[in-house]
């Protein structure tokens, strides 16, 4: 426990020591990073790089002036000097108020606490805020920097931000974009000029969308920015039709051959490089020397603008490179402010004893190389120093020429003033959100020419409202012409549906959606769906269409003939009736009548009444029908041959109306019947959609399990009157009706097999007619080859409608049988 103690103790002390050694020890110019002024502004800077980290057993510090220098940061170095040096010869913004600065180069992520705990501390000491209401000791302790303004990128604020939060000492940021630092409860007095990653990737995520790109990789730096992207990224594509076929974190160890050798297998042509700008000139030099062409190449923010990279030999070959940027502001002055710097000397103040941190050997770097690098971030560089003074002016209470010199700018209160902030600076609106992240500027999409340059293709505005364009039409695609295509599988043609094949969305097989099924690939082009009942639809279809609705209208020609033979058929049995009404006396007349309406009820649209209508008059008036056929025969093989051999049972009949009897039991039981089958399911309407695909067939439902009692009945009656009949088929020639019946019975059978037939083979709207027309020839075939004969002879014959006849007749017949 007191060595935990011990190390937690001395680890403060060996950091502070390391500060202090640093400072007897490093004895540079330091004329370009220091400025002596009223208030001071810190400003850290990755002026130089340190490529390979160095770990220690314990803090030191590092001479960054050895390193490589990156000439974009020394132009944002230069940019925040001339941002001070502009508003101190303003004469409106900080009157009679001067600005000083302090700078250090940031080249390393663990290694520059020397300079961070420079700008916080207190007459070369560290110490924490007094009580509040010891305003004199509060004033003696106070931080000798109001604000700070970096560094660049998010590794670097991570690590250097805790020291700042802690006394609430204001960062304003112009690089770091991870998305971490809007959370205001733990980066309290963080702010910064330049979006989060979310924004970047948002304009990634459309570019990729606006070309239909569906299978990318995407490389990151394993650092902050990178992961935080790649993240970002997966969250941006998850409900999109974009997938990450390949991912991976590039450090130094990076192993570039196997990596671009994965992507191929993959077949990936997009690949997003969301680095720092070392790393993504590494991968970029890595794709050249290995040769890896065709690709579409889109760049992050850190390295769309690089200078160097364009010019590269080779850089043709890896294909189209396309990128996101913060949009390049003109500073007016800028560049005078540059060659006038450049021409002093970079060792002048040699007497004056700074950091290491503060060199830069620049020497060889002329006012063209600087103006020429890399722009990107300098806006927000001059934007972040801008809002600080902006906040000191607030806080100052300045105005009319003149600040409040009673009033002590503590950092705290110009960090409220900056969360406040609401100025014009070169025609754009400096505000800052509740998260202290922008609510100004736009970015630029770019595509590197074929003259090295990155020229600007698109735009992504934020504000007011969200604006994105892409000029597709200024992009030389290394396809010459057409836009490159990146897919894990070819988009299925209209009517397909897609069938996952493997763990990506973007993987599938195409399936032909089946008849009565569509496809909405708007909706779910993973799903054939099924079509209502009133729609139809063809094999591969993307939609239903809506059945025909079809019916036998009542002026529809074969209704028309139907109903007209019907009304024949009526007038007929009309004449008939009275012709037997004449003659009621005489032994031709026996019987009429017959179910005739039901015809009329098979045409039009069917409803319950209709159903109804079709079947109950017909079984009700044809089962008395054939009651009385029945009946009929029975009574002509009764009077010729029963009567002869067994009189008792002819005079019982005879006696109790056996006829009236069997018809009426016959009437009782079949509507008995019909009231069971309609109260356990009655004919209703009945919608045929499995006979034709795009029609709908009206029609009228009868369930024959519920009326095969009816049917029984009839069939019964028909067997009987077929058996009747048949017995007496060698009874007088004269007076054959056994003869007649049985016709009638066989065109009755055969008519009712057609139809069967029929409706078996067809289901289609005429089936309405075909079952009128076999209505019809039933009753017809008992007119015309049963009652018509009898007219005949009460007409034209009416010696043989005598008793006498009749009994010669049935005289003779008992003879013969008798012999």
């Amino acid at each position: 426990m007191v060595d935990t103690t011990m190390k937690h103790f001395l680890a403060p002390l060996c950091l502070l020591g390391t500060f202090l050694y640093a400072s007897a020890q490093c004895t540079v110019s330091a004329s370009k990073f220091q400025l002596e002024g009223d208030y001071l502004i810190g400003g850290l800077f990755d002026i130089h790089h340190v490529s390979t980290p160095v770990y220690y057993d314990r803090p030191e510090a590092i001479d960054c002036s050895s390193a490589k220098l990156i000439e974009s940061s020394y132009r944002r170095f230069q940019l925040m000097r001339f941002s001070v040096e502009e508003i101190n010869n303003s004469t409106n913004l900080l009157p009679n108020v001067s600005l000083g600065y302090e700078i250090f180069d940031h080249c390393s992520d663990a290694q520059n606490f020397p300079g961070v705990l420079d700008l916080i501390s207190v007459n070369g000491l560290i110490q924490p805020w007094s009580e509040p209401h010891k305003e004199q000791a509060r004033k003696s302790n106070m931080s000798k920097v109001i604000a700070v303004v970096g560094p660049f990128t998010s590794t670097q604020a991570l690590t250097a931000a805790p020291l700042f939060m802690v006394d609430l000492i204001p960062m304003v940021n112009y690089g770091s974009t991870s998305s971490i630092f809007s959370k205001t409860g733990k980066f309290p007095s963080f702010l910064r000029t330049v979006h989060s990653s979310k924004d970047v990737i948002e304009v990634i995520g459309n570019i990729i969308l606006h070309f239909k790109w569906r299978w990318v990789a995407f490389l990151n730096s394993d650092n902050n920015y990178g992961n935080d992207g790649r993240e970002l990224f997966i969250k941006r594509i998850k409900d999109t039709e974009i997938c990450l076929a390949y991912t991976r974190s590039i450090d130094e160890n990076t192993n570039y051959s196997q990596m671009f050798k994965q992507i191929e297998a993959q077949k990936v042509q997009i690949i997003i490089v969301f680095a720092s700008t070392m790393t993504a000139e590494a991968v970029i030099e890595a794709a050249i020397q290995l040769n890896i062409t065709n690709k579409v190449w889109i760049a992050g923010d850190a390295w769309s603008l690089n200078k160097r990279l364009p010019k590269e030999k080779g850089i043709k070959n890896i294909g189209t490179v396309l990128g996101v940027s913060e949009a390049v502001v003109t500073i007016p002055g800028f560049s005078d402010f540059i060659y006038s710097s450049e021409r002093q000397m970079h060792c002048e103040n040699a007497g004056q004893q700074k950091f290491c941190n503060q060199v830069c050997n620049c020497s060889n770097l002329s006012a063209e190389d600087v103006i020429a690098a890399d722009p990107s971030f300098s806006f927000p560089v001059y934007s972040a120093v801008y809002a600080i003074a902006h906040a000191l002016h607030r806080t100052l209470q300045c105005g009319a020429g003149r600040c409040n010199d009673n009033i002590t700018a503590y950092p705290h209160k110009v960090l409220a003033e900056l969360k406040k902030s609401d100025f014009t600076l070169l025609n754009r609106r400096i505000q800052f959100d509740e998260n202290g992240d922008p609510m100004f500027g736009s970015y630029s999409i770019v595509f590197w020419n074929h003259s090295g340059d990155a020229e600007e293709i698109g735009f992504y505005k934020l504000l007011p409202s969200v604006n994105f364009f892409i000029n597709s039409t200024k992009i030389h695609w290394y396809t010459k012409g057409e836009v490159p295509t990146s897919l894990c599988s070819t988009e299925c043609p209209a009517g397909y549906a897609k069938k996952p094949d493997g763990i990506h969305i973007c993987c599938f097989t195409c399936e032909i959606c089946p008849n009565g099924t569509y496809v909405n690939i708007t909706e779910d082009p993973y799903k054939c769906i099924y079509c209502k009942e009133t729609e139809w639809s063809a094999e591969g279809s993307t939609s239903c269409n809506l059945r025909v609705v079809e019916y036998v209208p009542f002026k529809d020609s074969g209704a028309i003939l139907i109903m007209v033979g019907a009304w024949v058929l009526v007038g007929l049995t009309l004449a008939m009736s009275v012709l037997f009404a004449i003659n009621y006396n005489t032994p031709v007349v026996r019987s009429a009548g017959g179910p005739i309406l039901s015809v009329f009820f098979y045409f039009d649209k069917p409803t319950v009444s209709f159903c109804m209508l079709r079947f109950l008059p017909f079984i009700l008036f044809y089962t008395v029908c054939l009651a009385c056929f029945v009946v009929r025969s029975f009574q002509i093989v009764c009077i010729f041959k029963i009567a002869a051999k067994f009189p008792k049972l002819h005079n019982w009949w005879m006696k109790y109306h056996g006829q009236w009897l069997i018809i009426t039991v016959a009437f009782v039981t079949q509507a008995l019947l019909f009231f069971i089958g309609y109260s356990c399911d009655s004919a209703k309407p009945y919608y045929d959609m499995l006979w034709s695909p795009d029609k709908i067939i009206l029609g009228c439902d009868i369930n024959l399990k519920a009326f095969s009692g009816s049917v029984f009945l009839l069939l019964s009656l028909c067997s009987l009157c077929f058996i009747f009949s048949y017995m007496g088929k060698d009874l007088p020639k004269n007076y054959n009706e056994a003869k007649a019946i049985t016709f009638c019975l066989l065109v009755l059978i055969l008519t009712w097999i057609i139809f069967a037939t029929v409706h078996v083979l067809y289901h289609g709207k005429y089936i309405q007619t075909f079952n009128a027309l076999a209505v019809l020839f039933s009753l017809y075939s008992f007119l015309l080859w049963y009652f018509l004969p009898k007219c005949y002879i009460i007409i034209f014959q009416p010696h043989k409608n005598t008793q006498q006849y009749f009994q010669g007749l049935i005289q003779n017949y008992t003879k013969t049988i008798g012999q």
